[in-house]
């Protein structure tokens, strides 16, 4: 793929996954929020729904980005996914009719449930 710069991101095809494509994203290591890690991991996430509708996909599916390794706090990090996935569905026209957040722990889905149901544009 010849890398994959911090905020942004690349499709590739999905080959024998059940789906068509992957995008690919590189979210931001936490540094005590001093870094623009908040503008970085809006990009992900904003930059992956302008591949999905460049692409015509009806849905798209995301991991908790950063909230590995890469140490986010996960409240901030799913605020920050929450809206920045509810704005872009507001203010675009999108192919995308269904996005998932996938989550790892009972405790990670508890606190996207929390949040999401703040964001009318993606809980339908």
């Amino acid at each position: 793929m010849g890398g994959c710069e911090t905020g942004d991101v690349k499709a590739t095809k999905a080959y024998h996954l059940p789906n068509r494509y992957i995008i690919h994203t590189v979210g931001p290591v936490w540094q005590g929020g001093v870094n623009k890690e908040a503008n970085l991991l809006a990009s992900c996430y904003r930059r992956s729904l302008e591949i999905a509708n460049e692409l015509s996909l009806q849905s798209i599916a995301f991991p908790a980005i950063s909230c590995g390794a890469y140490g986010y706090p996960h409240e901030q990090a799913i605020q920050l996914a929450c809206s920045t996935v509810n704005t872009y569905v507001e203010q675009n026209k999108t192919t995308v009719e269904k996005v998932i957040f996938t989550v790892m722990s009972q405790q990670l889905a508890e606190q996207y449930q929390k949040i999401l149901g703040k964001h009318r544009a993606i809980v339908g």
